[in-house]
């Protein structure tokens, strides 16, 4: 997956922050989805974990229909999403699920979704 991630994180756009981060999504057919950060002036921006999970919902895909995200930061440093892409993987994914930090050298630190999001906001605080 190293190889994949640094082509995927070549194509951010980072102009401001100069700090790009790529990101790939797995379905539980296989299927990947590639994303990107992309900034803009107005800080209107959209992060690289949302955006390819944003790719794969284009694609049909739904709730429980993810099993991993893998993420990579240009830098080379491992890490994890930010709190508002954790709000969309509670969205999407289950709590078992694998987050995926991928380092420059390809060493991983995997989490679960419930790891990083031990007390998540979802449909059942709605229906409260």
């Amino acid at each position: 997956m190293k190889d994949k991630l640094l082509n995927v994180v070549k194509n951010a756009y980072a102009p401001y922050s100069n700090f790009g981060v790529g990101c790939i999504v797995v379905t539980k057919d296989g299927n990947e989805f590639q994303g990107v950060n992309v900034e803009n002036a107005n800080g209107t921006s959209i992060c690289a974990e949302r955006n390819a999970i944003d790719n794969a919902v284009g694609h049909g895909y739904r709730k429980g229909d993810f099993s991993k995200i893998y993420i990579m930061f240009e830098n080379g440093n491992y890490g994890t999403p930010c709190f508002a892409c954790r709000q969309v993987i509670v969205e999407f994914f289950n709590e078992e699920d694998e987050v995926i930090s991928v380092n420059g050298n390809g060493e991983e630190k995997v989490y679960k979704v419930r790891e990083l999001c031990p007390y998540p906001f979802d449909e059942s605080d709605l229906n409260a």
